[in-house]
């Protein structure tokens, strides 16, 4: 089904980057504090970065905080966060707990001004890599899959601020997933992220300005940026990016957060005047 957009023309958005830590209550309180630093900059809608409430010492901690869908003390913060200060908030991701005993889901949750929660994106590409400098000798490995479960579909949703696409992270890299939500009606796209510092060094601001190009849509991309108490080194540059491909707002380090005017007349203008989205000759069967 198509999302039917009901957007106000100019409306204030903003991300949010942080550089979270092994315990769930500080970096709640800290998403708090900016979360209450974006509303009173004027944001309507606030997206968090992905592993906003816990950036583990071990990855079975994730799994020790996984929560039941609909039902524990993170989706609580969120709920009440977008209830206190009227605002839509996406909440980057949390673990959610999986139909496998040792899986959890990377959920994607959003709610709206009423603290209701009312999508619900489960990350589909899971990060199996093996990470490298070029020419030089430490390796970085990730196996995502050995904790998560993979999502199985796009999920498009709309809201005052637009017909919202949602995506994480290791997504950015795979643009079929970004034309299913074009085609769903995505006019604004959400990565919360938490990029690692060699890959968002080579391809970060590329991948995300071309998404938002090749789409002709905004993107919102706020991520994790800095050192963690677990050794790991996150990317940061948050960035708000236009349809044209022009970077809005960016944050290249450090907790903080960006803001930005959504303009979907300038949105609708761009898409009428290179109406590429509508040359195209292949189309994204949804699953």
């Amino acid at each position: 089904m198509l999302c039917e957009c009901y957007a106000h023309a100019m409306s204030q958005i903003a991300a949010i980057q942080m550089a979270s830590g092994p315990h769930v209550a500080a970096n709640l309180h800290e998403a708090a504090r900016l979360i209450g630093e974006a509303v009173a900059q004027g944001a309507g809608l606030c997206v968090l970065p992905e592993n906003f409430a816990l950036m583990g010492m071990h990855p079975q901690d994730t799994l020790a905080i996984g929560e039941e869908p609909g039902n524990g003390p993170i989706q609580d913060f969120l709920a009440q966060q977008a209830a206190r200060h009227h605002i839509w908030l996406i909440g980057g991701t949390l673990p959610l707990r999986a139909t496998h005993p040792q899986r959890v889901r990377a959920a994607c949750l959003v709610f709206d001004d009423q603290g209701k929660q009312v999508a619900r994106y489960d990350k589909m590409h899971l990060f199996d890599v093996d990470l490298g400098e070029p020419h030089g000798s430490k390796v970085e490995s990730y196996r995502e899959s050995d904790l998560f479960e993979a999502g199985e579909r796009p999920v498009v949703v709309n809201t005052p601020y637009g017909c919202i696409g949602l995506a994480v992270c290791y997504d950015l890299r795979f643009p079929e997933l970004f034309r299913c939500l074009l085609d769903q009606g995505a006019e604004l796209c959400v990565l919360p992220s938490a990029f690692t510092a060699v890959t968002g060094k080579a391809h970060w601001e590329t991948l995300i300005r071309a998404r938002a190009i090749e789409n002709l849509c905004y993107l919102i991309a706020p991520n994790q940026g800095g050192y963690h108490v677990n050794g790991r080194e996150t990317y940061g540059d948050s960035l708000i990016v236009d349809p044209w491909g022009v970077v809005l707002a960016r944050l290249p380090r450090n907790a903080g957060i960006i803001h930005a005017e959504l303009d979907i007349e300038r949105l609708n203008s761009l898409r009428r005047s290179l109406p590429s989205i509508h040359h195209r000759r292949l189309h994204c069967g949804l699953p």
